[in-house]
């Protein structure tokens, strides 16, 4: 009698090695320490995408297919933009403080940029622009060249960064959903992981 021998193969799961959960945001102290190894390696275009990332508080779908008309519709980069959301399919606004606008300015200007051009093209042949699994790729550079440890961050952690820090100066819901073009207030708090202790510590200091 010939005895049949199955083999079982488990496939390999997807999020082997990959922290679960929400991507970190970056604090403060991580941001310039970016910002000073952009600056020192004269890294213009990652310049450029580091801050508009943090300003825009974009998914990263939309931030690799920004144009420079999107930014600069008269030439110069505006201080407040309207993107619309892919996801959403609604518009999203946001600002461009001082550093990103000079930032982006100079990226535009060294690339030699038409104003109907992708902000951030690709230098893989066929690709208009950054894909999202670049820009990926770039955002663990940066967190990896300051000494953190990559998995915990990722492209969703540009777009927490600014409404985190935001959240914790003002405990404002509604301004942070405004921001992160949420339709429903619950996606805002789960994003943001806004628990038990934050609104108790809120209560706490109200004095009635």
């Amino acid at each position: 009698m010939k005895t049949t021998s199955t083999i079982t193969r488990r496939a390999t799961p997807w999020n082997k090695g990959k922290l679960p959960g929400q991507k970190a945001p970056l604090r403060l102290r991580d941001i310039w320490a970016i910002r000073v190894r952009l600056e020192l390696a004269k890294r213009m275009r990652d310049m450029a995408l580091f801050n508009l990332a943090l300003d825009s508080k974009l998914r990263a779908c939309d931030l690799v297919k920004i144009r420079l008309s999107d930014i600069a519709p008269n030439g110069l980069v505006a201080s407040r933009a309207t993107v619309m959301q892919q996801k959403t399919r609604k518009p999203v606004r946001f600002e461009i403080t001082e550093p990103t606008r000079t930032a982006v300015a100079a990226w535009a200007a060294q690339a030699s940029l038409k104003p109907a051009a992708y902000l951030f093209p690709s230098r893989i042949q066929g690709s208009p622009h950054l894909s999202t699994r670049q820009y990926s790729r770039i955002v663990h550079g940066w967190v990896a060249g300051i000494g953190l440890e990559s998995a915990t961050y990722g492209t969703h952690s540009m777009r927490r960064t600014k409404v985190t820090l935001i959240y914790r100066q003002t405990r404002n819901l509604r301004a942070i959903q405004l921001l992160l073009g949420h339709t429903k207030l619950e996606s805002t708090v789960r994003y943001l992981g806004v628990e038990v202790g934050d609104a108790l510590e809120i209560s706490e200091q109200i004095e009635i």
